[in-house]
């Protein structure tokens, strides 16, 4: 295996663990398993802390750059060109929906 296969697949499946964790806060939520919702969304906020740090672009991405000139928004990941386009975007809207879900089942919890 090359080391840009490597590091693509590396990427996507450290993406889908994050999507995962994003998917799985409004799951736990609307079971009222609030204290699960939240323990995966600090870890979705420690990914969130990583990207703020990194300029909003993944860590691997400049590692991935390092063994292509491709420069397409896919180059360094397996997913189809416009979800890797819009993925902060899209999940991040996600993100923040699915925390305030949490936030406001919570209080009403309470």
């Amino acid at each position: 295996m090359n080391a840009l296969v490597a590091i693509k697949l590396a990427h996507t499946v450290v993406w889908a663990f994050f999507v995962g964790c994003i998917v799985a806060i409004p799951c736990f939520t609307a079971g009222a398993q609030f204290v699960l919702a939240a323990l995966f969304a600090a870890i979705v906020a420690i990914e969130v802390a990583v990207l703020v740090l990194n300029r909003m672009r993944c860590p691997m991405t400049p590692v991935a750059a390092r063994y292509t000139a491709d420069r397409r928004p896919n180059f360094d990941i397996y997913l189809p060109e416009w979800l890797a386009r819009y993925n902060k975007e899209i999940f991040g809207t996600l993100y923040a929906a699915a925390l305030v879900f949490l936030v406001v089942s919570w209080v009403r919890a309470t």
